[in-house]
């Protein structure tokens, strides 16, 4: 069966005033299915409210543009309240309720990327919300929800009728939210773009990685996740997972060109991306990025907490570690060809620069 790699643009699933929600649609985006991964997108204009809810998949949310309030409730804990912005990772595990607010003018928009084994479907995020029309409660009747509440008729008809608006709504003007607490943000989240850098290539790119080791909480959700930083008219080191994980990338900035060699030495995609698109490399194979003049930025989960990688070029490639007999061996070419081979690349590591 032949593999679509095509990156895809998230569709719009409902929303209204107060904004809306994307996701990628599994059909469209076949890989998906076949790696049981999720991902959807939250866009709330000013005083957007997206209502407590909660998912039946784990995920890692990153914060793409704007700023505003996010509460999460994990099983059985209070409820932390955390100010987000640009650059915001945060862990959310099987389990946690979560809600989001927007009192700023710019639009807030969050990424959701998650494992999607254990969902009633494969590929996509289903969400119950606590309230509105579709709220689990709407489904019980009166008698049910009076007893659990320990509240009268009257009340539980307001309680479970008074909202109408699915999801998301536009909240008044001066509408008091809860205030966010700075000692709530510590162990929940991460902000990818003031995180100490783990690479950083003088005119190739940078990264930051999300592993158990800044954010412990990532190890409950079962995922890995960094923010690529690629320069101007640089490259990608040709790269695979080397633990059999999945790697899911967003384009978060920029525009570039990627090549994905899979089974056989196939060029299975060959595409230029840009911002908003989502792309998914099958276990084992091997993808390439070079940017555009403006640069390229992505966010990527990989299918474990804590991933290991291996790139195929540059000096920390498996080709400095092989021996030279057997590289010219397996390549079938002269001795001059071999050293000319094996001299090239010897400082640089994951990132390249544009050639002079």
């Amino acid at each position: 069966m032949e593999l679509d790699l095509t990156p895809k643009l998230a569709k719009k699933v409902y929303g209204g005033d107060g904004g809306a929600y994307y996701a990628w649609c599994p059909n469209e985006l076949p890989m998906l299915r076949e790696g049981n991964i999720g991902a959807s997108k939250l866009v709330l204009e000013k005083n957007g409210f997206a209502m407590p809810r909660y998912s039946d998949s784990a995920k890692v949310a990153y914060v793409l543009q704007g700023s505003g309030v996010a509460g999460i409730v994990l099983p059985e804990k209070e409820e932390k309240v955390l100010a987000i912005k640009k650059g915001d990772s945060i862990a959310l595990p099987f389990g946690v309720t979560t809600w989001y607010y927007n009192k700023e003018d710019t639009e807030l928009a969050i990424l959701f990327l998650g494992d999607t084994s254990k969902a009633h479907k494969a590929g996509s995020f289903t969400d119950f919300s606590l309230t509105g029309p579709t709220g689990i409660f709407t489904g019980f009747s009166t008698e049910f929800v009076c007893r659990a509440w320990d509240l009268d008729e009257t009340t539980v008809k307001a309680l479970v009728g008074s909202q109408t608006a699915n999801g998301i709504v536009k909240l008044a003007p001066g509408f008091k939210m809860p205030e966010p607490k700075k000692e709530h943000y510590n162990g929940m989240a991460l902000n990818c773009e003031e995180a100490p850098l783990d690479v950083d290539i003088k005119g190739g790119g940078k990264v930051v990685l999300l592993n158990t080791k800044n954010l412990p909480l990532v190890g409950e959700v079962g995922l890995g996740a960094d923010l690529v930083r690629l320069n101007g008219g640089a490259m990608c080191s040709p790269g695979m997972s080397c633990d059999s994980a999945l790697q899911v990338t967003y384009i978060v900035r920029g525009s570039g060109r990627v090549q994905v060699v899979g089974i056989d030495g196939k060029r299975v995609l060959e595409t230029t991306v840009k911002a908003g698109n989502l792309f998914i490399v099958p276990r084992f194979f091997v993808v390439s990025k070079i940017s555009d003049a403006d640069g390229l930025d992505w966010f990527s989960i990989i299918t474990t907490p804590n991933p290991i990688f291996t790139h195929l070029a540059g000096r920390t490639s498996v080709w400095k570690a092989l021996s030279p007999q057997v590289l010219q061996a397996s390549f079938n070419v002269p001795e001059d060809v071999e050293k000319k081979f094996s001299s090239m690349r010897k400082a640089e590591e994951i990132f390249f620069p544009p050639p002079n």
